[in-house]
């Protein structure tokens, strides 16, 4: 028999959640079948694979002692090298400056570096983190940015932190900015696109389209040009929707590519331009609260600047 207290960042999750986490190597079918026969039990009593937890709750477990015998002895965040460019630091939060060619999430690829694995890494060295002190948390990005796209990311450090950052960001109540080149001069110089996206998953991009679909979702994006040069247009661009691709397929859609695109965009430019990556850059962050914040009301109204952009020294 074991006992496990729930702590603050175990709880406000369903029971299943929290065990999936927990003994990893445990099947499924196994953990419900402990919870059926009551070898797992809550407080003292019967529970269900839907209660959530609460801290300061007691679990009793009598499981096979082999799904405690975890070894933590190497952590694959460890092989990831240190290297953040951290923009802002609290006990709670890191807002993250992201380099373009860097994923946020290891994927079946690369699996050791990535900017989760840095970020996990870099708290560990620090003290902040030890899996062998956690049940079921592990520092967790809030947002994510494609690989070949730079700019802000939010990295929650407790899981009070990111359940209040995920909705937030679910409420539209953190603003993100973004700067772009595309090509081509604008008829308006700012305006808000509505038109309707389609993902083909097997393919990893999207199509765009006047009409609605069964398949469709609607997408909105704002834009304002900021500059012009060469046949070439600066862009800031406000996501009302926040779709895979949606920037860089809206732009395309209505006939200006980003710079440096080559899913969307027009190789042959590309090339003689130069550009590895799209000129496409998460730049600026705003906390706009309207609801209850808890323990992050402090960053209400709050905003947050990338230090540079790669690619905006054209237009200077």
């Amino acid at each position: 028999m074991r006992q496990i207290e729930i702590t603050a960042n175990d709880s406000d999750q369903r029971l299943d959640k929290f065990l999936t986490k927990k003994f990893r190597e445990m099947p499924k079918s196994l953990m419900y079948k402990y919870i059926r026969k009551k070898y797992i039990k809550l407080n003292g009593k019967k529970c269900d694979i839907s209660t959530r937890l609460q801290e300061g709750d007691v679990l009793t477990l009598y499981i096979k002692d082999e799904f405690f015998e975890q070894t933590y002895d190497e952590y694959d965040f460890l092989k990831a090298p240190i290297r953040l460019d951290i923009i802002y630091e609290d006990n709670n939060i890191l807002l993250l400056n992201k380099k373009p060619g860097l994923l946020v999430h290891p994927d079946e690829t690369y699996h050791f570096d990535s900017l989760i694995a840095r970020v996990q890494h870099y708290l560990y060295d620090k003290g902040e983190y030890d899996p062998k002190n956690e049940n079921s948390f592990a520092p967790a990005l809030v947002n994510r940015i494609d690989r070949n796209t730079g700019g802000i990311v939010i990295a929650a450090k407790n899981a009070e932190t990111l359940r209040i950052m995920n909705q937030k960001l679910k409420d539209r109540e953190i603003e993100k900015l973004y700067l772009c080149i595309a090509l081509g001069h604008f008829k308006k110089s700012e305006d808000i696109l509505v038109d309707y996206l389609e993902k083909n998953e097997k393919q990893n991009r999207v199509y765009i389209s006047k009409k609605p679909g069964e398949n469709r979702k609607t997408i909105k994006t704002k834009y304002r040009v900021l500059a012009e040069k060469d046949g070439l247009s600066l862009v800031e661009v406000d996501l009302l929707t926040g779709r895979t691709h949606q920037i860089r397929a809206h732009f395309a859609f209505i006939g200006h590519p980003l710079l440096g695109d080559g899913k969307y965009g027009k190789n042959e430019i590309n090339r003689k331009a130069g550009f590895r990556y799209q000129a496409l850059y998460s730049y600026k962050l705003t906390f706009r609260f309207t609801s209850e914040s808890g323990i992050l009301g402090y960053l209400d109204g709050k905003s947050f600047t990338a230090p540079e952009v790669w690619f905006t020294s054209l237009f200077e």
